[in-house]
């Protein structure tokens, strides 16, 4: 679960004629602590859940919206908010679609006390959030950020290329395996990704004697062999549909196909990254180039304090997934469109140096670039000097 794809929204006018009721819920596998604060008192009330049970929580705010709607007798709002992580998002349509205005907050937002000891238990954290709910409700929205919850669809398409990147990783695990079982042995040049593997295993000769592999180790080899082909054709099903998804040929019932299939039509651009910053990106609507920038954590971060005063690079907030696929296409944009004015303006200011002065201007490009194709996404204007696939 991504909880970095955050947002700075204003909180929501309440109802002039609505008692609001305050709810933040503390989520945990071993349970779940709820604060609340109600115009009946001044005291923070806390009640424990069990972990999981969205009933039991709505039956709690509906004894709390019936009992302070018969002490006050006028209508009753309720506001609450969690933590984004490891639940998800359900919670929050499941209290959206009974009528409770629900914030999903990011953790690394909320701010904590510095010192260098101090109380933290999940009953503390509860009336810190409702805490921090009070003061975004009286109109300080810099308080934290709020996650920009995405709808069921566009949370299912992420799945493809989400799983792809796990896949890979374990492929490499497997690999990585199976080439240091046989060094142990002198043996360095046995490739597993090869269509021939378990015949070249077979001729496989300790460097020490010539011999024939252990039989154990072999046993182990061939059992990684086997796990290795397993994902290979994991993978291969997965980019198939991903292509498929991307071939304006194909019909699907991908959510933001059409825009997968404009982002593959510029030369540099493959079915991988298009279906990537789609997914993790460009699926959601910003109001201008600093919120995309500020996604991906391609803004700079700047300190100062007092006389001292420095550039700490870019922020690395946000998508990490799509900021190092932004980087990566940022070197393949200059290889496959050299003549564009972003390559221009990248040879202009690096020429031939090498090093560190490379890798901050390529981080430019790929700022550049990402805003370049939000535009193309948006208004359909194609960026200046870019060369489409024939």
């Amino acid at each position: 679960m991504e909880a970095r794809t955050v947002n700075n929204l204003l909180p929501a006018a309440p109802h002039h004629d609505a008692v609001g009721c305050l709810v933040a819920i503390e989520l945990s596998k071993k349970s779940w602590i709820v604060a609340v604060n109600t115009p009946l008192a001044d005291k923070i009330s806390r009640h424990t859940l069990k972990p999981g049970d969205g009933k039991e929580l709505l039956d709690l705010c509906e004894r709390i919206r019936t009992r302070v709607a018969r002490e006050t007798k006028r209508r009753v709002e309720i506001v609450s908010c969690y933590e984004a992580g490891y639940d998800g998002f359900w919670l929050h349509r499941l209290l959206e679609a009974h009528g409770i205005r629900n914030y999903v907050i990011d953790p690394a937002s909320l701010q904590v006390d510095r010192r260098a000891r101090r109380a933290k238990t999940d009953h503390v954290d509860a009336e810190r959030l409702l805490r921090s709910l009070m003061a975004y409700l009286r109109g300080e929205p810099k308080v934290w950020s709020v996650v920009c919850v995405p709808s069921v669809a566009e949370e299912d398409d992420r799945r493809l290329n989400r799983e792809r990147g796990r896949l890979i990783n374990e492929r490499i695990q497997h690999v990585n395996r199976i080439k240091g079982l046989l060094a142990i042995h002198g043996i360095y040049d046995y490739q597993p990704l090869r269509r021939d593997r378990m015949l070249r295993l077979e001729r496989l000769r300790t460097a020490a004697d010539g011999q024939t592999l252990p039989p154990r180790l072999k046993a182990e080899i061939l059992r990684e062999l086997q796990r290795l082909e397993l994902i290979l054709g994991m993978i291969k099903k997965i980019e198939a549909e991903r292509d498929a998804i991307a071939s304006p040929k194909t019909e699907t019932e991908h959510t933001n196909a059409k825009k997968i299939q404009d982002l593959a039509k510029i030369k540099s651009i493959g079915p991988e990254f298009a279906t990537t910053l789609i997914g993790e990106v460009l699926y959601r609507s910003f109001d201008n180039r600093k919120q995309l920038a500020s996604y991906v954590g391609l803004t700079p971060a700047h300190f100062q304090s007092g006389a001292m005063c420095r550039d700490q690079g870019i922020s690395k907030a946000g998508n990490g997934k799509a900021r190092t696929v932004m980087i990566e296409l940022a070197w393949l944009w200059l290889r496959h469109q050299p003549d564009s004015p972003l390559s221009v303006w990248f040879r202009e200011r690096v020429g031939k140096l090498k090093g560190r002065i490379r890798r901050i201007t390529i981080v430019a490009i790929a700022r550049k670039l990402l805003i370049a194709l939000w535009r193309y996404l948006e208004t359909g204007l194609v960026p200046k000097g870019a060369i489409l696939k024939a």
